[in-house]
């Protein structure tokens, strides 16, 4: 885990790899609760027999719940001391290289992009990568938006 003291910190380690987080292991319960949430019951989510007898051999994360495991992912492997708060801004260059298998473990890795002052706050981009163990491709990347709140 890496703390930086403040923004100005942060803003020094613009151009760098922070690191990786643990490995996570994504379920069919997951999968299942995020149809029920998002509505996208498409069997290649949620029907493990017929999955079974697809293109990939079993069901597979929704891409969407794939980027919803960035937050859970990159809080550890970096954070910000002194600042009020940090929330999501957006997205950038969002793709899903690969398809997530039920049961597969995954991880999330960090590049630090830019660090800039405005709306009140900074505005943060990274580069986050969803690596998926096993596989040579990741499973989502994206240019990661968030704004710190001094």
């Amino acid at each position: 885990m890496m703390v930086f003291r403040g923004i100005s910190e942060l803003e020094r380690a613009v151009g760098t790899y922070l690191g990786h987080s643990d490995w996570y292991t994504v379920t069919q319960k997951q999968i299942d609760a995020f149809a029920e949430a998002s509505g996208d019951f498409q069997w290649i989510h949620v029907d493990p027999g017929k999955a079974a007898q697809g293109p990939f051999g079993a069901t597979v994360a929704h891409g969407f719940l794939t980027l919803s495991l960035v937050p859970l992912l990159t809080r550890q492997i970096y954070r910000v001391e002194g600042v009020k708060m940090s929330v999501n801004y957006g997205a950038d260059k969002l793709r899903f290289p690969s398809p997530l298998p039920v049961n597969s473990k995954v991880r999330a890795g960090v590049e630090l992009l830019s660090v800039e002052a405005g709306n009140g706050g900074y505005r943060v981009a990274a580069r986050v990568t969803v690596e998926r163990e096993g596989s040579n491709k990741p499973a989502c990347v994206v240019e990661a938006l968030s704004l710190v709140l001094p």
